[in-house]
């Protein structure tokens, strides 16, 4: 299907990226497990976390260790889905799965928290991640990435950094530290929406293929050779570029892939919306309540 049955399993699945994400899972319920009691305030972790964290990691490993970061390499509107995956589903779910007491403790060691905390400020941090994700999808520096494997992964880890930044804004999970109004965070969600709209109306209405990854063969087989064992000249003899796999045009499969971006920021972040908006109304009328517990329990 999609061409994934002329991949073997470890170009499919990526063995040690999983190893990898395992070890990583295996240090979180060890932290919070058997090391808990060396943590200050520390207290048992519920189901709901927990859930919340493997169910972070499980979407990170599909979209940069399953088949779908394979599929991003062959089709834009996979790239897309696998962007959306990593940046707005997985990374709020890890935040979100972390406990109070945990990202107290990171907070308190952060060496860099006097001098980069700035970065996490609401409208900065919006403006960093959108920035750094539509400059990624400008043709040129898109092309340049996927052919250099070390900028490719480095890239990546800003991109998640950056990622951090914005859903901390949004989320806070250290709760004495969330100063923002829910209007203020009304406004940043909304601004966060805004500001990536422009990157994806350019992949929506470009009038050509934008992309050599996606649709000069010679290009793709160089990167795709990062993919797999078979080295970029096998890859051209036997499948002759990216159509191979494609049941789209080039450049309808970039539209497509702009428009997944698009809709699944605007299902996530409105999400976000009346959820913030449900909270801040929910405490506005209990701060206007004229009557206190005690009274209004008496009568």
């Amino acid at each position: 299907m999609l061409g994934l049955e002329y991949f073997s399993f470890a170009e499919q699945w990526s063995p040690l990226f999983l190893a990898f994400m395992l070890l990583v899972l295996a240090g979180y319920f060890v932290v919070i497990g058997p090391l808990s009691s060396r943590f200050e305030g520390s207290e048992p972790v519920s189901a709901g976390r927990k859930i919340l964290f493997i169910s972070g990691m499980l979407v990170m490993y599909l979209a940069q260790g399953g088949p779908i970061n394979l599929l991003g390499h062959t089709m834009f509107s996979f790239h897309m889905i696998s962007m959306a995956m990593s940046y707005l589903v997985a990374t709020p779910l890890l935040i979100l799965g972390i406990p109070v007491w945990l990202w107290r403790y990171f907070d308190r060691v952060n060496p860099l928290r006097e001098k980069l905390g700035f970065l996490s400020r609401p409208i900065l941090s919006a403006v960093l991640f959108n920035g750094l994700f539509s400059f990624y999808h400008f043709p040129a520096i898109h092309d340049f990435v996927m052919l250099n494997f070390w900028v490719h992964r480095l890239y990546y880890i800003v991109l998640f950094i950056a990622s951090i930044l914005m859903w901390w804004a949004i989320i806070q999970p250290i709760p004495e530290k969330d100063k923002s109004t829910g209007l203020a965070k009304m406004g940043f969600i909304f601004l966060n929406m805004v500001l990536l709209t422009p990157a994806c109306a350019l992949i929506i209405f470009s009038a050509e293929p934008m992309y050599a990854t996606y649709s000069d063969p010679a290009t793709w087989a160089k990167a795709m050779g990062y993919c797999v064992s078979s080295g970029s000249t096998a890859l051209l003899s036997q499948f002759g570029g990216p159509e191979f796999f494609g049941y789209l045009d080039p450049k309808t499969d970039q539209r497509v892939g702009g428009i997944i971006m698009k809709f699944f920021q605007e299902i996530i972040f409105a999400s976000m919306l009346a959820y913030v908006f449900f909270h801040w109304y929910k405490r506005e009328n209990e701060e206007d309540d004229p009557l206190p517990a005690e009274i209004t329990t008496a009568n």
